[in-house]
């Protein structure tokens, strides 16, 4: 099941949105899900049984040896009744880590990886630790400590994608055959306003598939884990520098959750200071669709403040606001560079309008790839901001995650850095932990790390001021066809803008008509309609040539040439059919007043690199609010509980 419309509704809903799943764990879930087909039901059952066979067998062990284990049933992990002082050294010595969760008791959890080899290791540990000889088993038992009534006796995943993809040629096949129906970054740009899609470097992702950093658990003793930690606290050193704060972070996990970790801080700053009634967040009505829902998910109350007509905070109405609920005023959430892709020159006297009411300003850092080496969130006065390391620090996307969120935060606030229950993070006031893992998604962070050292202070920088000037070298091409609807005082973007695509509804072309045919030119296409209806947020990042930048500068104005032919009454059907499939340029009938040419490979470039989508059109929405269930109906779970 999931939650239909749930990003989607962050952008309509706003401050009444009921969920901030901004940057979910979607790169995980997808290799879980590949873990299921190419194992199968079969594959995985044999797995199952092989780990319980193996938690069996050290159950029966330790008996043997007169150690009492608490539970007679139990899959994977024996909890047992067992001084761990008597044991930890002894194990450690082996390379063998338990766990303590309290005194006297031991608990011990086997997975895929234990091997027959690995039970009679833990067997020898607690006899030495009694000081008796262990009778070390030859082979894996073949008894059960699951109850009958709890055996599965159903079948489960009978669908053909885990019934197919068995051997690794084929499993690599299908993942190849998957990686063609996406136009990624191998092909093209992604210039996905706000988004951030720059290149993730293969020599910053090599060490992910190195097993000193990826075969670790994340609750491992840190004097074990030496080499992680002093690259978790470098990361933190840098990311402090670079925003110019006191301390950071690395637990939340996405960019939403970091968000609302620092609303979090913010409020238990204010209740040690005894202003717990302090719980309104001025919000811009800019913003992104997040910090309304964050705020709400923090207990706090949304107050929306207007932007101009150049696509700033409207400050006049701002400090209304500001003066209006002075009293109760717990924050402000602002993104600078503001989403509309400026460079606000009253930032400085809207963090000091809050600060002189009593607030903290919470800068949400999905823009940081403009700020990086130029300015910070601390000069601007922000007093926390959470950092994409998924955007600005090359970290892939990956289908939405895996996200990192880090928050920085200003001297007042370090107290407040999450904890953990398990290794020691966080404040002397710490809030609770934001995620489950004391670093959050620890290994990712190796690709921000290799990133921030291989580029250096001056490459930091130098990324910074190219990936401005490829949107401003965007919009000077641009300019002539498309209306820019926001720029600066100077008459400048930042490192994204918006072109309106609204003037040409009077030819009967909408946005997604522009969207769509992008596709056919080998281009996925910016974000749509946010943060304004019937517009595109272009931004190209510092990853990309001259050359790409031209071929998709080529692209739109072609576009806009078919535009140009298109009228109210007769809309341009190169738009409006567009994409145009494989399927459909190559079938016998065809009954358009165009060619199959200007279809398919209306620029030359496009026949060097085709990319062919996979399907036409979807109802945007419509599959979200009407939904489709996949499973069976209510009537059989009643036959199979008869």
């Amino acid at each position: 099941m999931r939650m239909a419309l749930q990003t989607r509704e962050q952008h309509i809903k706003r401050d009444k949105a009921t969920s901030n799943i901004c940057t979910a764990q979607v790169l995980l879930a997808v290799m879980a899900g590949a873990y299921a087909v190419y194992h199968g039901p079969e594959g995985l059952k044999k797995i199952a049984g092989r780990i319980h066979k193996a938690a069996v067998t050290l159950g029966e062990g330790l008996r043997a040896l007169g150690i009492s284990v608490k539970h007679d049933y139990f899959f994977d992990t024996l909890s047992l009744d067992f001084p761990g002082e008597k044991v930890k050294s002894l194990s450690e010595e082996a390379q063998i880590n338990f766990y303590y969760p309290e005194s006297g008791q031991v608990l011990i959890s086997l997975n895929e990886t234990t091997t027959l080899s690995d039970v009679c290791d833990i067997l020898g540990v607690f006899a030495s630790a009694l000081g008796k000889e262990a009778a070390l088993p030859d082979s894996l038992s073949g008894n059960t400590a699951l109850p009958e009534s709890l055996v599965r006796k159903t079948s489960f995943i009978q669908q053909e994608v885990f019934n197919r993809y068995h051997s690794e040629t084929e499993l690599m096949r299908y993942l190849k055959k998957l990686e063609r129906k996406d136009l990624a970054l191998n092909h093209s740009m992604i210039s996905l306003g706000s988004c951030t899609m720059k290149l993730n470097a293969a020599s910053e992702m090599l060490p992910l598939s190195m097993p000193q950093w990826s075969n670790i658990h994340p609750f491992v003793p840190v004097d074990q884990a030496g080499g992680y930690q002093k690259m978790l606290h470098k990361l933190e050193e840098y990311l402090t520098e670079i925003t110019g704060f006191a301390a950071t972070s690395l637990q939340p996990n996405s960019g939403a959750q970091g968000e609302y970790a620092g609303l979090m801080l913010i409020r238990a700053y204010h209740e040690a200071r005894g202003d717990r009634h302090r719980d309104v967040c001025i919000i811009p009505a800019s913003a992104h669709g997040t910090n309304p829902a964050s705020a709400v998910m923090a207990g706090m109350k949304v107050v929306v403040t207007k932007t101009d007509e150049k696509g700033n905070i409207d400050v006049a109405d701002l400090e209304e606001k500001v003066v209006a609920n002075s009293e109760y005023l717990a924050a402000l959430m602002v993104t600078y560079p503001s989403t509309h892709g400026v460079f606000e020159s009253s930032i400085r006297k809207v963090t000091e309008l809050i600060h002189e009411h009593g607030g903290q300003v919470y800068m949400d850092g999905a823009n940081m790839n403009a700020q990086v080496g130029l300015t910070n969130p601390a000069r601007i006065g922000a007093d926390v901001c959470h950092l994409n390391l998924h955007k600005t620090f090359a970290i892939p996307h990956g289908g939405g995650g895996p996200g990192v969120g880090p928050i920085c935060v200003a001297p007042q606030l370090v107290d407040f850095l999450p904890g953990n229950p398990v290794i020691k993070t966080g404040g002397d006031r710490a809030i609770p932990a934001i995620s489950a893992a004391p670093w959050g998604s620890a290994l990712v962070c190796l690709i921000s790390y290799a990133y921030i050292r291989m580029l250096g202070s001056e490459g930091l920088t130098e990324a910074t001021r190219i990936a401005i000037l490829n949107a401003n070298y965007l919009k000077e091409r641009l300019e002539d066809a498309y209306p820019i609807l926001y720029t600066g005082e100077m008459g400048r973007a930042a490192h994204e803008m918006i072109i309106d695509c609204r003037p040409f509804k009077k030819q009967g072309i909408e946005v997604t008509d522009i969207a769509k045919r992008l596709m056919d030119y080998g281009f996925h296409a910016p974000t749509v309609s946010f943060p304004v209806a019937g517009t595109m947020m272009i931004e190209p990042t510092e990853s990309e040539s001259l050359e790409e930048l031209d071929r998709f500068c080529e692209a739109l104005l072609s576009i806009r040439r078919e535009i140009d032919e298109s009228t109210e009454e007769m809309p341009n059907l190169l738009l409006k059919n567009a994409p145009h499939t494989a399927e459909m340029v190559t079938a016998d009938q065809w009954h358009y007043p165009y060619s199959r040419q200007q279809a398919a490979f209306p620029l030359p470039y496009v026949s060097e690199n085709k990319f062919w989508p996979s399907v036409r059109r979807v109802d945007d929405a419509y599959g979200d609010r009407n939904l489709i269930c996949t499973c069976d109906p209510i009537e059989a779970y009643m036959e199979s509980a008869e």
